[in-house]
């Protein structure tokens, strides 16, 4: 049987196993992987081309080779279980208790299935009591919240379904379902570690079940955490590593796995978006766009990960590609927090401030822990200049995910805005620690250290270095290092960045009061230097304006002259007696 073939029949599986159990985001996971999955040429008819549509280039140039879904030689391989049905005398409860379920009704289920002791029945009852507790929690927020939404709020069940948990792990009847929720539910109360061997364990067993990898990824918050867990091998392992190294931060071990992984999952939408995802941490933004067009053709009704999409057209300041993205998201499922995300953005591209936070707190009231409505919340905040408000938001940002690099970057802000520059200096290496790459957070950085305060330029020269090697595309950093530079008295180095900032300037084709700047500094410097043929040169070209540097270049041009034709008298009086 081929890799392929064997994916496809352990999808298909697990596919009914997640439904049944009532897992339907794991569910749905598993069949977007599964018609992901490429065709085999030998079976494939015009029948079964649904799926295989679109651009498939873009997908195809990820690729490198394909991953191996049947093991190696020497690697463990878990084949599917055939989970016991443990049902077949009170099937008709468990039916009912389903039914109840899908109705959103889970007390009623927990109550139907009192009495049941089959394994299924068993993590049925502990999962609609878990979810009918977080239920009640989002009620209380609604009624007990505070200033941006805090809450007391906690899940009652969360003691009672642990104790019933913890006793079956003991006793060995637990199944890798019932596993899966007693590790959210360990992790909810805040024992991690305990949490990542309960989730381990069930992956282990059961690797198909996406939501349980999810839930250990959000455990996986360093590199050394990750190493220490004794995962079985299985392809499902590479989609967890790909996307624990993105958390991470690890975008092109990330990369990698994931275009590993296109080798299987060829048509796989959520591949696809996640290489966009991963591509636009590394600021890719060309790229990015063309990925999520065409993920769009694909999938035109998706709002998941769209999010991204609007971040990067509104950082190209795409208004009219934003506004048909706004629209096609409302159009699809309105109240979605990546729908009001992507209105939010387009309110906050047209200047509209406060509209745009309308949408962000939207966004919140459908999902408390939606990180990114927080962080860009906090950012039209720090636009409308309310900076407790902005702090706020920032910090709810960093508590969801304290590895989020644009909330750190944003208190930094904020505190600068305030004339604290220690604070901000404090939170801006916190963002340059999670996201180094980023020329924007050494920039902003270096602004810092040269606050009338701090004033320790040697440090931002230091920053505007990092900057100028992170590909700034805002032309700040070697401007600044030249100014810096001739401000602390050293012409060779200020030359040497004003010399780079003049070919940056010119390759891309653009003038201004900075290639005035360089071309007067350079021209001085060199005519100091007695090296009248380069001073020429720049003196040549400031001829080219019309405003005061035409003046400097004429008097600098008739110095040299004068200088120049000074030098052969000098030496003929020192040749005659």
């Amino acid at each position: 049987m081929s890799s392929k073939e064997s994916c496809r029949n352990e999808l298909r599986t697990a596919i009914r196993q997640l439904s049944d159990r009532c897992l339907y985001s794991a569910s749905k996971w598993a069949a977007e992987q599964l018609v992901g999955i490429e065709q085999d040429p030998a079976k494939f008819t015009p029948s079964n081309t649904r799926f295989q549509r679109g651009s498939s280039s873009i997908r195809r140039r990820f690729r490198t080779n394909e991953i191996n879904s049947t093991p190696p030689t020497g690697v463990a391989y878990v084949s599917t279980p055939v989970m016991e049905e443990d049902e077949a005398i009170h099937g008709d409860f468990y039916l009912l208790a389903k039914s109840y379920f899908d109705c959103r009704e889970y007390r009623r289920v927990a109550h139907v299935l009192r009495d049941q002791t089959g394994k299924k029945s068993v993590f049925l009852r502990c999962y609609a009591l878990y979810l009918a507790g977080e239920k009640r929690k989002e009620e209380e927020t609604i009624e007990l919240e505070g200033p941006l939404g805090k809450s007391d709020a906690v899940n009652r069940e969360l003691v009672s379904v642990e104790r019933e948990l913890s006793t079956l792990s003991k006793n060995n009847m637990i199944d890798p379902f019932g596993l899966y929720l007693y590790g959210l539910v360990l992790k909810e109360k805040g024992n991690e570690n305990l949490a990542r061997k309960v989730l381990v364990e069930s992956v282990n067993s059961y690797p198909w079940n996406w939501s349980a990898w999810s839930e250990l990824q959000s455990l996986c918050t360093a590199v050394d955490i990750l190493n220490s867990l004794n995962l079985s091998n299985h392809w499902m392992k590479e989609f967890f590593l790909a996307s624990v190294y993105q958390e991470l931060r690890m975008h092109n071990e990330a990369l990698s796995k994931y275009e590993n992984l296109q080798g299987t999952f060829t048509f796989s939408n959520y591949i696809q978006a996640q290489i966009g995802k991963t591509q636009y941490s590394l600021r890719e933004f060309d790229q990015v766009e063309v990925i999520f067009e065409d993920l769009l053709r694909n999938d035109p009704y998706r709002v998941e990960d769209m999010d991204t999409y609007s971040n990067v057209l509104y950082t190209k300041e795409y208004f009219s590609a934003l506004s048909y993205l706004a629209h096609r998201v409302i159009m699809t499922d309105k109240y979605r927090p990546e729908s009001c995300c992507i209105i939010g953005n387009y309110y906050s591209l047209k200047g509209l401030h406060e509209k745009s936070v309308m949408y962000f707190r939207r966004a919140l009231k459908l999902n408390k822990k939606y990180l990114s409505a927080w962080t860009l919340m906090g950012h039209e905040y720090v636009e409308m200049k309310n900076t407790p408000a902005a702090v706020d938001a920032y910090r709810r940002a960093v508590d969801i995910n304290p590895r989020d690099y644009r909330a750190w970057y944003g208190l930094g802000q904020a505190y600068e805005m305030i004339g604290m520059p220690h604070y901000a200096l404090h939170y801006f290496q916190k963002s340059v620690f999670f996201q180094p790459i980023d020329s924007r957070l050494w920039i902003a950085m270096a602004q810092c250290y040269e606050s009338e305060q701090l004033h320790m330029l040697e440090e931002a020269i230091k920053c505007y270095k990092r900057a100028a090697n992170c590909n700034d595309t805002e032309a700040i950093a070697l401007h600044r290092l030249a100014e810096l530079h001739r401000e602390l008295g050293q012409p060779e180095e200020a030359a040497f960045y004003y010399k780079k900032d003049l070919e940056r300037m010119e390759a891309e084709e653009r003038e201004g009061p900075n290639t005035v700047e360089a071309l007067t500094f350079l021209a001085t410097h060199y005519k100091t230097q007695k090296r009248f043929e380069e001073a020429e040169v720049y003196c040549t070209r400031l001829l080219d304006y019309t405003g005061p540097e035409r003046e400097t270049a004429k008097s600098l041009l008739r110095g040299m002259r004068i200088a120049q034709s000074g030098f052969p008298s000098m030496d003929v009086e020192h040749f005659h007696p």
